[in-house]
Parts: C-alpha cells; sequence; structure tokens
C-alpha cells in the first residue's frame, strides 16, 4: 500500500459538479457516491480530511445582484446552499461507511454543531471526515476563501482544489486548445496573472500562512489518491 505524502489536507470541492445534468436535479447521487468513495480510500491511508464544498449547484451569491436584491442577501443564501450539499455528502460518506460531521460557520443547532477549530481538530482526530458548512459565515467571500481560511485554522498541510481540468492553464483549455498548463507556480505568479482558479483573496491567505495550494482533476480515475500520495498530478502552487 502506497504511503500518504499528507497527514492532514483541506479537500475544496465544486458544489457545481453535484448537478446531474441529466434529470436537472440539484444532487447527483452518483456524483456523492464517487465523492465519497475517493475520500474513503484516503481516509484508509491515515489521511485526516477536512471539506469545504460550495453551493453553485443550487444557488450562487452573485445572482443576488442579479436578480436585484443585493449581494449580501444573495450570499447568504448561497451560504445555505453549502450547507444542503455539506449535509448531503455527510450522509453519502456515512453510507460508505466512513465517520463524518458537518460543521456550520453559522449556528444551526438542529442541523449540526458550530464551526470552531478546535472541535474541527477534535473529530479530525478521532477519525472523521471533518466538512465545513456555510462559507465564512459572511457576505462577500467566496467558498474559496473559506477553504483557504478552514486550512489555516486547521494547520492543513495542503488545500487540494478539485476541479473538471487537470490543472491550472494560461487561458481556458475549454475554450482554447492552445492553452498552456502549468507544472509550478508561485503564489505571487498566480495573483499577478489573475488566474481564475481560485479567487485573490483565497490566493493571499494561502500565501500569508504558506499553504501549498494544489490544483488537480476530481474526475480523473484515482487522481485523489494520486495527489495525496505524493505522486505527479495538477498544479502546485507554493512559495
Amino acid at each position: 500500500m502506497k504511503k500518504a505524502k499528507y497527514r492532514r489536507i483541506l479537500l475544496k470541492l465544486s458544489g457545481e459538479v453535484l448537478r446531474d445534468n441529466a434529470t436537472g436535479e440539484c444532487l447527483a447521487d452518483s456524483v456523492l457516491a464517487d465523492m465519497a468513495k475517493q475520500i474513503k480510500a484516503i481516509r484508509q491511508l491515515g489521511v485526516q480530511v477536512g471539506v469545504v464544498i460550495g453551493g453553485g449547484n443550487i444557488f450562487r451569491g452573485l445572482k443576488g445582484q442579479d436578480r436585484g436584491f443585493g449581494r449580501a442577501h444573495g450570499d447568504n443564501m448561497g451560504m445555505l446552499a453549502t450547507m444542503i450539499n455539506s449535509l448531503a455528502l455527510q450522509s453519502a460518506l456515512e453510507a460508505a461507511g466512513v465517520p463524518a460531521k458537518t460543521l456550520a460557520a453559522t449556528a444551526m443547532p438542529a442541523l449540526c454543531e458550530l464551526f470552531t477549530f478546535r472541535r474541527a481538530l477534535e473529530l479530525l482526530a478521532d477519525g472523521c471526515v471533518v466538512i465545513m458548512g456555510g462559507g465564512t459565515g459572511n457576505p462577500f467571500f467566496t467558498t474559496d476563501s473559506a477553504a483557504a481560511l478552514r486550512a489555516a485554522e486547521i494547520n492543513a498541510e495542503v488545500l487540494l482544489k478539485a476541479t473538471k481540468v487537470d490543472g491550472i492553464y494560461d487561458s481556458d483549455p475549454v475554450k482554447n486548445p492552445q492553452a498552456v498548463k502549468f507544472d509550478r507556480l508561485t503564489y505571487s505568479e498566480a495573483l499577478a496573472r489573475r488566474l481564475k482558479v481560485m479567487d485573490a483573496a483565497a490566493f493571499s491567505l494561502c500565501m500569508d500562512n504558506q499553504i501549498p495550494i494544489l490544483v488537480f482533476d476530481f474526475f480523473k480515475r484515482g487522481e485523489l489518491l494520486r495527489v495525496v500520495t505524493g505522486q505527479k498530478a495538477g498544479t502546485l502552487v507554493t512559495a
């Protein structure tokens, strides 16, 4: 069995990938089950796993501006969407035999516990996958920023950003077949190039706390396991 390179990780998942494009449903059971299976595989290596998942399959805060009720209100709705996804992932993990707990950025006692970094660390030490929902608890911050913040709070050794492409490119590889992939970047280069894989606040927070970011294709079979065991994959952003 391969050894894990990291003892504790923060896995950032996109909410948009949970959508079932065939039926239009917000949550695809098959995708949730696959996520749980991949997370279970790295848990079996002894890796402590924190997860932040977006809410774009249900509602994006920026839509609030488009619909006339303001960014702050829209972001609050988006944070609730992340809670739905977090609880759905918790259920999928539990169904796969993986202990999991959701912690919320704002008090929701009927649903789950409130996030504190001490409680998150206790649960991680007990072998639970800790899903940190509700964004940062404040509007005007993305779930990428929430992932960077939580990674710092739990002292994660790396922030793994799961996407639908195999790393960071100089332009959108879907739209530009000539796009060039980076194997490694510095935080400063990523910020200077205005690469949109994560927002500037998230990059800056990781830079300030010296948390490496590894961007990889979550849907390439076995890629999460390869990343965690230190095999070459994706794009690494460091100092």
